[in-house]
Formats: structure tokens, C-alpha cells, sequence
């Protein structure tokens, strides 16, 4: 599905029926974070989804569910909806949201707090920012690897730069990630993880 050839979609097709679906931004704006939280899986996190994205819930939840994550997806087939739990994180919706709110009014005059954005033109302006905004330098701080052919200087400043907008992990996370950490140093088991 082409941004540029067909209308944006307000609705899903589901055995055979339209139902509507919430397109604003900030709903699948908080459905990512349900993902990057890690309990995109519990049945909590998912009937909270469907209900923030569906005014009536269809009853075939599995296709519901999978309509919705082609929506977050903005009509990318084939996609994983999890991935951006397991790719490395270079911006936050909550943690960056400063940066991309005066991006978007910076670049497109856009108040994201007074308008109503469809999430697929959202995604799209956001991909679009340019080099300038502060929102895409911290991006690039924070997905540069440091390797051997950069000078100590540069070693230096990048790594200064994705400790200044490091991403804060949670609580849970971190224990989580210092448990793995022990684990390697250790030798053990990481099949628990």
C-alpha cells in the first residue's frame, strides 16, 4: 500500500466487515511502548490494545489483532510488529518527546498537541525529519558504532555523546539485563531469558 497512490485507511477488513480503527498517532505511539515494555504478550496489555484501537472489538480477536499490528505497521506486510523491541533503540516516543515535539513544529509547523495526525502520515514526517533537528542528532549519537578506525577523539565524543542520551532503561529492565550480564560473565544458562 502506497502512501502516495491510496487513501489512508480509518478502517479494517475483518471476516468480511469494515470496523473502524483509531488512526491517531498518539494511540500507536502508546502501543509501541506496550511492545518495547515487553508485555505486548499478556493478555492485559493485548485487550488494552484492542480497545484503544477499536471502537467495537471484532470478535475474531487473532485476525483483529493482526489487522492492528498491519495498522501499526502502516501496511507494511510481512513485517514483524515485535521488531522494535528487538532492535536496537535509538529514539523513545516518552523519553524523546521534547525533541520530537519542536522537531515536528521546528520542520513542519505541526503542534502535535493541538492537531489530529493520522499515525501513517506521523510515521512518515518523522522518518522525513531533517539532519538539523536535535531529534535526529541524538538518533545518530545514539545508532553510531564506535570502532578502531575512529580517533581516540572521536572514540571520546561518541561515547560521551550515547552516555549524555543514553535511553533509560526501567527498573525491571535493568535488573533483567544485569541478570544476562551475570549469566555470560558466569558461563551459565541463558535459555531462562
Amino acid at each position: 500500500m502506497s502512501l502516495l497512490t491510496s487513501p489512508l485507511p480509518d478502517s479494517v477488513l475483518i471476516d468480511g466487515a469494515e470496523y473502524l480503527i483509531n488512526t491517531d498517532f498518539r494511540v500507536s505511539i502508546a502501543f509501541e511502548e506496550i511492545i518495547l515494555s515487553g508485555r505486548a504478550l499478556e493478555q492485559e496489555a493485548m485487550v488494552k490494545a484492542l480497545q484503544m484501537y477499536y471502537p467495537d472489538i471484532p470478535l475474531n480477536i487473532t485476525a483483529a489483532v493482526e489487522r492492528l499490528l498491519w495498522f501499526y505497521q502502516c501496511g507494511k506486510e510481512g513485517e514483524k510488529g515485535a521488531g522494535v523491541a528487538n532492535s536496537k533503540r535509538i529514539y523513545s516516543f516518552e523519553y524523546d518527546s521534547e525533541y520530537i515535539y519542536a522537531a515536528f513544529l521546528d520542520q513542519y509547523g505541526i503542534d502535535l498537541q493541538e492537531t489530529n495526525l493520522h499515525w501513517w502520515k506521523f510515521k512518515a514526517l518523522f522518518h522525513a525529519l531533517k539532519e538539523d533537528n536535535q531529534i535526529v542528532k541524538i538518533m545518530g549519537y545514539r545508532a553510531v558504532s564506535i570502532t578502531n578506525k575512529m580517533s581516540k577523539e572521536q572514540k571520546d565524543f561518541y561515547r560521551s555523546m550515547k552516555k549524555q542520551y543514553e535511553i533509560p532503561v526501567s527498573k525491571s529492565e535493568r535488573e533483567k539485563l544485569d541478570s544476562i550480564q551475570s549469566v555470560l560473565l558466569n558461563g551459565g544458562d541463558l535459555s531462562k531469558f
